[in-house]
């Protein structure tokens, strides 16, 4: 009888100590997002050492009257494009800084004329909660290449601060390719290799009217944006050196964004099962890219490749020319 009460009383402290385990592992990752939310200093050029004076921000968290402050803002900065140069990545890396709050979902308002009709009050709403010193970040590439979207989003802002991603274009025209054939196959519909897109069988040249081709000519739908917006409110990012070196990219886009230092390499590990970086926002809580980030791309005829890279040649000039940044591309 004595053993069963024993045992008994050894099950009862097994449960309760699990229970404890799980809330404080619960608080942990709650006060890490509650300090998501909330930046280390408000960025206003006052970095330096705080004052005794001074109530550290997450103890303010938890006063009543700062909750108050939480508002859907216009987002101070939008990742335009381009479609499959890693705005997902980026947006998501970015999200790692204390100061940046990103819109979940692409919100496709000023590409798409529907949403667009809905009016700027329907664009807000759809923004993330956040403090007024922190910045909004939405990103959706369709909005690079929409004829309509530059005047749209000057309207809305005119100083707004716009990012691009690129990669070399014509991976990134086979990136784009790739990821419409994974969809039609997931259909049991057949689709055209990319050779027999890309190339013009009349001509045997370059088929500019293929989508994944004219998105990758940067520069074309750059001098589109730049009839309303100074370059100096373009940001580049380097897509093919955020797979491969995210930090030093990250780290220029939080100048750009006037945003104190804060993503570090600790916010950045590479997993070796997937081939890429992962993130890191505290002891608790990491994150990986879905799993149809980095999809394996077919394989293209040679000549096919050599005659694209030819092709983009005199247009990536040009736009390294524009943005005063060189990318080496073939």
């Amino acid at each position: 009888m004595l053993f069963k009460q024993q045992a008994l009383l050894r099950q009862k402290l097994f449960v309760l100590g699990s229970l404890a385990i799980g809330s404080l592992l619960y608080l942990v990752a709650r006060v890490g997002s509650l300090d998501r939310l909330q930046p280390l200093c408000p960025i206003d050029g006052r970095f330096g050492p705080r004052s005794q004076d001074e109530i550290p921000l997450r103890a303010l968290q938890f006063k009543r009257g700062l909750l108050h402050e939480l508002k859907q803002q216009l987002p101070k900065a939008i990742i335009i494009g381009v479609r499959k140069g890693g705005t997902r990545a980026l947006l998501e890396m970015l999200n790692l800084h204390p100061a940046v709050v990103k819109a979940s979902q692409e919100i496709h308002f000023f590409d798409n004329d529907e949403n667009y009709a809905k009016g700027i009050e329907w664009y807000r709403k759809k923004m993330p909660f956040s403090y007024p010193h922190q910045i909004t970040i939405e990103k959706s590439p369709a909005y690079f290449i929409t004829e309509e979207v530059p005047e749209r989003i000057y309207k809305m802002n005119s100083s707004i601060k716009l990012l691009i991603i690129v990669r070399e274009p014509t991976t990134r025209a086979i990136s784009d390719y790739t990821q419409v054939l994974e969809g039609k196959e997931r259909k049991n519909k057949t689709y055209y290799k990319f050779e027999k897109l890309a190339i013009d069988p009349n001509t045997c040249e370059v088929n500019t009217k293929y989508k994944a081709v004219r998105t990758s000519i940067y520069t074309k739908h750059l001098e589109r944006w730049l009839k309303y917006f100074p370059i100096e409110q373009f940001h580049i990012v380097d897509g093919d050196r955020l797979i491969t070196e995210p930090l030093p990219e990250l780290q220029l886009v939080e100048k750009f964004l006037n945003l104190p230092p804060r993503i570090s390499q600790y916010n950045l590990y590479f997993n070796v099962t997937r081939g890429f970086y992962c993130l890191r926002f505290n002891i608790v809580f990491n994150k990986c890219l879905a799993g149809s980030k980095g999809r394996i791309h077919p394989e293209v005829d040679t000549s096919v490749i050599t005659k694209l890279r030819k092709f983009f040649h005199p247009f990536n000039q040009k736009f390294y020319q524009i943005t005063g940044r060189t990318f080496n591309w073939p």
